[in-house]
């Protein structure tokens, strides 16, 4: 897996993924808007986007009938730099028709606890807890 990172001037820079997708990264100084995620909100983001990635095919497979799958993040850091996440919990809201809460559970500590590459790295530095919901759809 390859990726460039190119500096745009001042705290701006530009992501190009192998696959070809370009991303503007980087954070402003005060109040000034913010060029796009910062380094630290795609790293949480890649976290949460594996995992979700990881239960809708789990659930796929499982025959659930899934519709949706959200992942709430909410994360603290570490107030010196490096400012490495300490804490970071993910709740799930999976909706869909008839689905088994047991399968649905099953899945997302599937994800959390064995698959998710981006979680396992995080847990290095951060406690990852995580909950989840089902929401029936009519």
């Amino acid at each position: 897996m390859k990726s460039t990172i190119t500096w745009l001037g001042n705290k701006t820079f530009t992501g190009q993924t192998e696959s070809g997708h370009s991303i503007v990264i980087g954070t402003a100084d005060g109040n000034a808007p913010k060029p796009g995620p910062s380094a630290m909100e795609l790293v949480l983001l890649g976290a949460g986007s594996c995992s979700a990635w990881d239960v809708v095919e789990i659930l796929k497979k499982g025959r659930q009938q899934i519709e949706d799958v959200i992942v709430e993040l909410d994360a603290d850091r570490a107030p010196e730099p490096p400012k490495v996440f300490t804490r970071i919990h993910m709740h799930f809201v999976v909706k869909g028709r008839g689905l088994s809460e047991e399968r649905v559970k099953r899945a997302i500590d599937l994800s959390v606890e064995k698959y998710c590459s981006a979680t396992m790295m995080l847990e290095k530095t951060a406690t990852v807890t995580h909950d989840f919901e089902v929401v029936e759809t009519a």
